[in-house]
């Protein structure tokens, strides 16, 4: 009767303990929504098992300190990391050592404007990690391109567009800093492979010429067409009547609803090349490396006039005079009705 009451009673410490064990190491409640931490470079091990345990990711400090004894050379890496399920304190300490960071990549478009970079924040997955407004407040101050062109008056042309890591923890300024480094990187690019024909045009009439460009045509063969065609405008001091230039200006008074009206062509606005001559004061949108090429280097043309043609290519009729512009016109008008 001794050794199996020995023996019985070993087997139910073996038990007890494994179910201790399990409650302690096991699954523990999963976060309401999700729970972002942030671990610093150098921050200890100690630390890290006393944030997991105050954002109650594990049941005690102890359960996560246990296992890193039982993997004392696994190097637990800084990052910003997001639970949003029941984690037992291994998962949660494989996931730490693996470097299983939290990113969401964030893709801005070419051709987009402030405000279109703003609406993509607003609707990505860690939308209110930065809020629109602060997007738009932030990319209002020009400080970060100043250096490059002491004219912006915002980074509107300088936010490359290109996909971005973001965090749960980045801020407005940071994607913007983020997005005008790309753009250095680009602009730098650029300089060393074709350098700069003209040293008289300065970044800032190239980068406002290339953003011109990005909106008029999504067909790389033709920027450097359209970028002649402006230019040539420009020579003559004629208006460019660039109807992206007039969107942009109703939608810096928060007038624009999605097509140009006559009120709009008829704008007093600097942006409005309906009814001034010569380029915008800034860029209209965020022009990428194909139309930034464009505009370093445009294409010896004649024509004066351009208009997109009506078999939905992408592609324009161009023309060196108004009357065969005209035709072209109502051709389009024509086919489009």
């Amino acid at each position: 009767m001794g050794k199996a009451v020995k023996a019985f009673a070993v087997l139910l410490f073996v038990v007890l303990l494994g179910i201790a064990g399990y409650a302690y190491l096991g699954p523990y409640t999963a976060p309401h929504d999700q729970t972002f931490v942030e671990i610093e470079h150098g921050t200890s091990s100690r630390q890290i098992a006393e944030v997991l345990a105050e954002q109650g990711l594990v049941r005690s400090s102890w359960a996560f300190l246990a296992i890193r004894v039982l993997h004392p050379t696994a190097k637990l890496q800084a990052g910003e990391y997001r639970f949003s399920e029941s984690q037992t304190p291994w998962e949660i300490f494989n996931k730490i050592s693996r470097g299983q960071v939290f990113f969401e990549l964030l893709t801005v478009p070419e051709g987009s404007n402030t405000f279109d970079i703003a609406a993509l924040l607003e609707h990505s997955v860690t939308a209110g990690a930065i809020h629109p407004g602060d997007f738009l407040k932030a990319a209002a101050d020009p400080t970060a391109i100043r250096d490059l062109d002491p004219g912006a008056p915002d980074l509107e042309g300088y936010l490359f567009p290109s996909t971005y890591r973001i965090t749960h923890t980045t801020t407005a300024t940071q994607l913007c800093q983020m997005m005008t480094a790309e753009f250095r990187k680009q602009w730098q690019l650029l300089s060393a492979t074709g350098g700069h024909p003209d040293p008289h045009r300065d970044l800032h009439q190239v980068v406002t010429l290339a953003s011109l460009v990005e909106k008029e045509s999504a067909l790389a063969p033709e920027r450097p067409m359209i970028a002649g065609v402006f230019l040539n405008r420009l020579r003559l001091e004629m208006p460019l009547q660039c109807d992206p230039t007039t969107a942009y200006a109703a939608l810096l008074e928060n007038r624009y609803r999605g097509v140009i009206g006559k009120s709009d062509l008829a704008s007093p606005n600097r942006y409005n090349t309906y009814t001034h001559t010569g380029l915008p004061p800034g860029p209209i949108a965020n022009p990428g490396a194909q139309s930034l090429a464009a505009a370093l280097h445009p294409a010896t043309v004649a024509y004066l006039y351009f208009v997109a043609k009506p078999d939905n290519s992408g592609s324009h009729h161009f023309s060196a005079t108004l009357a065969e512009h005209n035709l072209a016109v109502e051709r389009y008008r024509k086919i489009s009705r």
